[in-house]
């Protein structure tokens, strides 16, 4: 083990020894910031390295050597969709070794029992978003919310005639209150976080409500990064950039034809579809899930930051978690 970590900083050292003075700064940048500061694309042509006797791309020995120690295989990661290795083809001359350009990937999941003590449908009950910032006083649950045309009351949702239309809106909630009002998002990826030394996008630490639970607060101070959520030609994908867990909930990662409902956790540094564009039209043709009581609303995505819930957690509902996003995607299978 001591030699191939030896090795692998022998074969780094050659590959950094090739980067230019601006690609180093970059470089080094984002690996003191932890990707704060992603910074640009760090390219190298596509070099026959190896590491142990199998090849070793340079985005698998950057991202072993700074981010992933475990990382074994390239075929782990996942560009991010604004990095040159995400448009480039896969034998292109060069690729981006920039070790924040890059996700792991959220591998399948085997639900663990007993996943037949709640039903997903038990948390379908509407929410009303008409207010920026409101109470949620109905029984504990709620995997949808439903929106009467027009109702958007968020400035940036306003119509403009220079805009594309927006193809999602972002709703931040506090267990069970709304704070804020919705965020439309234009852009094919917006940053959602509570602090972030450099970028744009959805900042959650900028939403005040004048009382807040311990638990809020605590959890709050861990979103930090926070998400990347991006619209790619395959789907809706979460990139947790933040220091603590992600748990993910969406009609397309509920599995087929299941009763249960299915809570996914993301690790740091990983990402996860969390909607699927073909599975979305297979669902929405086929039969509506059994055991209704409210609305169901089969394109929306619920994210939690650090706290899990469902049926392996002591947590049974969503709104039992501190702090929260619903994403309500408009026209989802429309393609990137």
């Amino acid at each position: 083990l001591l030699l191939l970590e030896q090795e692998l900083k022998t074969v780094t050292y050659s590959l950094l020894k090739r980067l230019k003075e601006r690609s180093l700064d970059t470089l080094l940048e984002a690996v003191e910031s932890r990707g704060g500061v992603p910074g640009g694309c760090v390219l190298v042509p596509r070099a026959d390295l190896r590491l142990g006797g199998q090849p070793a791309p340079p985005q698998l020995l950057l991202g072993r050597l700074f981010r992933w120690p475990d990382l074994q295989h390239a075929v782990e990661l996942k560009p991010l969709c604004g990095c040159h290795s995400f448009a480039a083809a896969a034998d292109g001359p060069t690729v981006c070794c920039n070790p924040y350009h890059f996700s792991r990937l959220c591998g399948p999941e085997s639900p663990p029992p007993p996943y037949s003590r709640l039903s997903p449908r038990d948390e379908y009950k509407p929410l009303d978003l008409s207010d920026s910032t409101l109470s949620y006083t109905e029984t504990e649950a709620t995997n949808s919310l439903i929106t009467a045309p027009g109702e958007f009351s968020d400035a940036s949702m306003s119509p403009d005639a220079t805009k594309p239309s927006h193809w999602c809106s972002v709703a931040y909630w506090e267990h069970r209150t709304r704070v804020g009002r919705l965020y439309a998002v234009y852009d094919q990826a917006v940053s959602i976080f509570y602090d972030l030394p450099q970028g744009s996008g959805f900042c959650l630490g900028q939403l005040n409500l004048e009382q807040r639970s311990e638990s809020v607060r605590r959890t709050r101070s861990k979103i930090g990064f926070g998400i990347l959520l991006s619209k790619e030609p395959d789907g809706v994908w979460a990139y947790n950039r933040g220091e603590h867990p992600i748990f993910v909930n969406s009609p397309t990662l509920d599995a087929p034809g299941g009763r249960a409902l299915v809570v996914r956790k993301v690790p740091p540094g990983y990402s996860i579809k969390v909607f699927d564009f073909e599975r979305s039209g297979l669902l929405q043709h086929g039969p509506e899930p059994d055991a209704a009581d409210g609305p169901y609303d089969p394109n929306s995505v619920r994210i939690s930051f650090a706290k899990g819930w469902g049926p392996c957690y002591s947590r049974q509902f969503i709104t039992s978690c501190p702090c929260w996003l619903q994403i309500l995607l408009k026209h989802p299978r429309s393609r990137a």
